[in-house]
């Protein structure tokens, strides 16, 4: 697949924006690999391998097993997540489905079991840059398998 358009290059004010956001959201208090399971959740829903390959790489140079990133497709018949990952995976499929189902009340009560009120506007933060992200992605047809992690990998200098 060939990228159609580098959108930093063609647009960087405008990537800012969604930097800002992404700055956010790393610095939320929301748990590390919490973020990272819910940036490839959504990815995966919308398809954007780019992302997915970026997000896992992430997931596994801050410590997440392979086993969870392999089950997390189907996370619902996994026993490796928390409650509160549940929580986290519930309401990124019902937001970045939103069109289908909107969010219910019960994915959204389920997640306010297990998020403060503030948890939860950062951890839509999250849903929504993600899926920000992924759109660019898709659109623009970013070159997935190119994104390298440029923090140590545990155990590695």
């Amino acid at each position: 697949m060939k990228t159609r358009l580098v959108y930093y290059k063609v647009a960087p004010e405008a990537m800012k924006a969604i930097e800002v956001m992404e700055s956010y959201t790393k610095n939320c208090g929301l748990e590390p690999l919490l973020l990272e399971l819910v940036k490839i959740r959504a990815s995966q829903l919308n398809g954007c391998a780019y992302c997915i390959d970026m997000h896992s790489k992430d997931a596994r140079t801050k410590g997440e097993t392979e086993q969870r990133l392999y089950g997390l497709s189907a996370w619902r018949e996994c026993p490796f997540y928390t409650d509160r990952e549940r929580a986290a995976l519930g309401l990124t499929e019902a937001a970045t489905l939103i069109s289908q189902n909107h969010v219910s009340d019960q994915v959204y009560v389920e997640a306010t079991t297990h998020f403060s009120n503030e948890e939860m506007v950062n951890l839509m933060m999250a849903i929504v840059t993600i899926n920000a992200w992924n759109r660019f992605a898709i659109t623009f047809q970013s070159p997935t398998g190119s994104y390298q992690p440029n923090h140590f990998i545990t155990g590695n200098k």
